[in-house]
């Protein structure tokens, strides 16, 4: 197995610790480097070389998890080379980098990039698994079937997984929504201000379910993570988010995509929010593997 199977890739760096052969990893770390479609901040298409660079403050072993990152099998595979202004080239792409990378038996881990990369990650998926269950976990509800006259959007990306076949979504965190998005959310509640509460809540009945989380980092509150494309007040902490794992560790083996995104480094002058990216990425990568 070579790296050759995937798209086009170029590499901006190595996430803290990554092996150096995808033959014997278990998970692949991949940058989704697309910034279409940002409407207030653009620049996420950064985040995924600043979070490597900002994986170098961590220390290899999470006392979260009390497991270290040098005793688990994982991969950079660095960036997916995607053609600017071409959503839905680019979401195509990523497409066919999660299948091939689940065809290997290898669990993905994105970075991304605008929550967009998601649709086309959880597409991939559907390749391979005929139903999904889509753990969303987000400050915006991003319900909306089109924004600013376009229907491919970062703003659009819960509304269009629930017109795929397969996938039932599952929506935490929320604080933002058109008052049209209201009646269209999915989770524990309406809406689900809340993170841990209802997320305990639905776990039992995932169980059974084969896993993607999606986590939009601005669902912490711009305190704890300003560099963000949309920041919105009232979020949840740091250390708040950080519990969630403890909550999906045991499903790890239902959980078969991971992915992180809407980190903006130009607003990330301190790179506090990279810095905090790369610690949920540890945690994701110690728990899931």
């Amino acid at each position: 197995m070579t790296a050759s199977l995937l798209p086009p890739t170029e590499n901006p760096g190595i996430y803290l610790a990554a092996g150096t052969d995808l033959s014997k990893a278990g998970g692949v770390i991949l940058g989704t480097p697309l910034d279409d479609t940002s409407s207030f901040r653009p620049g996420s298409r950064f985040a995924p070389s600043s979070v490597r660079t900002m994986s170098r403050v961590l220390e290899e072993y999470s006392l979260y998890r009390r497991k270290d990152l040098r005793d688990i099998a994982f991969y950079d595979a660095g960036d997916l080379i995607l053609p600017p202004g071409d959503a839905g080239s680019s979401l195509d792409t990523i497409a066919g980098a999660v299948t091939s990378l689940l065809k290997m038996g290898k669990k993905p881990f994105l970075i991304g990039g605008e929550h967009t990369i998601t649709l086309g990650a959880v597409r991939g998926c559907l390749e391979q698994y005929s139903q999904l269950a889509v753990i969303f976990i987000d400050a915006h509800a991003d319900m909306r079937p089109s924004y600013q006259g376009v229907s491919i959007s970062h703003a659009s990306v819960a509304y269009l997984l629930l017109q795929l076949k397969g996938v039932n979504l599952y929506q935490f965190g929320i604080r933002s929504a058109d008052r049209e998005e209201t009646a269209l959310l999915r989770g524990e509640g309406s809406p689900p201000f809340s993170l841990l509460e209802p997320l305990a809540a639905a776990l039992p009945h995932l169980k059974d379910a084969h896993l993607y989380i999606t986590l939009d980092i601005d669902v912490v509150d711009p305190a704890f993570a300003p560099g963000v494309t949309a920041p919105e007040p009232g979020g949840v902490s740091s250390r708040e988010l950080l519990e969630i794992f403890n909550y999906l560790e045991p499903l790890k083996e239902r959980v078969i995509a991971f992915d992180l995104v809407e980190i903006c480094p130009p607003h990330d002058p301190s790179q506090v929010t990279a810095l905090l990216g790369a610690k949920i990425l540890r945690e994701a990568l110690l728990s899931f593997l």
